[in-house]
């Protein structure tokens, strides 16, 4: 990766500021930004400056505005310094957009989750999404499929891959339940343990702080070194600072958004990188809970690791653009309000066309199963909806259960009765008991219908 440019010195910049200047930052329609964007200097170089400016006095009015809008935080980086936010027109608007979307509403809107039950479902299959996308950012090569049908069906890891992914889908089960809890070092130490157990070189550096100095961050694919994180003896002050933060309350000042201040916990363990591996999923581990603390339950819903893997350059760039910027977070903010929302647009294509999937499922199984008529509940409908589209797949009782949270009684009655029916085929891998989908399963279906 190239290193992004950083910015001229202002303090060589101001003693040759002109009116110019000045009268920018006064009539700027957006103060603050350039072109309506919040642009790093290495951005800005390359564009049009405005009448009468060159590029240095165009930045140095754009940082001067930023500068007076500037509210500092209590976390520092690694030389003691403070890192600050601003609010410019694209973090607001971002933020108006969350506070409006999700607040669960579009759960209630869409045809597709009709029920608890329906929600349940989907909250399983986007805990498992987040599970595998976050440990496939950090290296997991196992493929979706195979990670899945593990979840799934219960089964146990077979290599660090897997093993990676299982306790990372774990991590997100375990952080609805501890969501109302403020955050402590210890707190953060056990999550840090439970996805990275069985997974480290050094099995007692799951759950431990790195005591070493020679963890580096560094682009994957090219090994250019990218981050020297903050000396580790000061780590276990800094994480104190972190959760101090994290906890506090509304009237804290400056006032963070909630959504910012999750995020701004997700910046600040990928900025330490208290630990020897595991930091980018514990950073997003962490954002869950704090979202989730502060009411925003459809956050449950979103995959952010998975819009993050599509463009993993662009989540280091946010990192270095703050970093060479006086720790301004402002880009790394955007870029992760901005992720939060390619994830809340995916959420609705993603319902959309389970919706549309549902009525077309909805409309084979009414006219091909009269004669069954009453006989199936709506799980045994979204399997049956699932096989249609998958002639390849495998269910068990604990896949089954775990897809719609039901019990294991439940789960079992369910399989049974489709392969009385015929509508899947019995059979055993081992001491487990599986279900098949049956060749030709929608004629299947149309048989059964016309049987007398």
């Amino acid at each position: 990766m190239r290193l992004p440019l950083a910015p001229p010195d202002l303090a060589k910049l101001l003693p040759a500021m002109i009116p110019a200047v000045m009268a920018q930052m006064v009539s700027a329609a957006q103060p603050g930004l350039a072109e309506g964007r919040y642009l790093h200097w290495d951005e800005l170089r390359h564009r049009s400056p405005p009448p009468g400016l060159n590029h240095e006095q165009w930045w140095l009015g754009i940082k001067l505005a930023r500068m007076t809008q500037a509210q500092f935080l209590p976390l520092q980086d690694k030389a003691g310094r403070a890192f600050m936010f601003t609010m410019p027109e694209p973090v607001l608007r971002a933020l108006h957009f969350l506070d409006r979307d999700t607040a669960g509403q579009i759960l209630a809107d869409s045809p597709s989750i009709a029920t608890p039950q329906d929600r349940d479902r989907y909250l399983v299959s986007s805990l498992i999404e987040e599970a595998i996308t976050s440990s496939q950012l950090e290296g997991a090569s196992t493929t979706r499929r195979v990670a899945e049908d593990m979840l799934r069906q219960g089964r146990k890891p077979r290599d660090v891959g897997e093993r990676m992914i299982f306790n990372n889908y774990q991590a997100m089960q375990r952080i609805r339940e501890i969501r109302q809890e403020p955050l402590s070092p210890e707190l953060i130490l056990d999550l840090h343990r439970a996805l990275c157990q069985g997974t480290l070189d050094d099995p007692a550096d799951a759950g431990r702080l790195r005591t070493q100095d020679d963890v580096h961050v560094v682009d994957p694919r090219d090994g250019q070194l990218l981050h020297i994180p903050p000396a580790a003896p000061g780590l276990p002050e800094r994480l104190e600072r972190l959760c101090a933060f994290a906890n506090a309350d509304e009237d804290a000042s400056p006032y963070v958004h909630p959504v910012l201040r999750a995020i701004l916990l997700h910046f600040m363990i990928g900025y330490d990188h208290p630990f020897v591996d595991g930091n980018g999923r514990t950073a997003r581990a962490l954002f869950y809970w704090s979202v989730a603390r502060q009411g925003y339950g459809l956050m449950e819903y979103l995959s952010i690791s998975n819009v993050l893997r599509k463009a993993p350059g662009q989540y280091a760039r946010a990192y270095l653009h703050t970093e060479t910027d006086g720790d301004d977070t402002t880009y790394f903010l955007l870029h992760q309000l901005d992720v939060i929302r390619q994830a809340v647009d995916a959420l609705h294509a993603h319902l959309n066309r389970k919706a549309k999937e549902a009525r077309a499922t909805e409309r084979l199984l009414q006219a091909s199963m009269q004669g069954l008529r009453g006989r199936l509940n709506h799980r045994q409908i979204a399997l049956l909806g699932h096989a249609l589209k998958h002639a390849d797949a495998l269910y068990t009782i604990a896949s089954h259960r775990r897809s719609h949270a039901v019990a294991y009684a439940t789960a079992r009655a369910d399989l049974l009765q489709l392969a009385q029916l015929g509508l899947l085929q019995e059979g055993k891998q081992g001491k487990t008991l599986v279900f098949l989908v049956p060749e030709r399963l929608g004629e299947q279906l149309q048989t059964l219908t016309h049987a007398p």
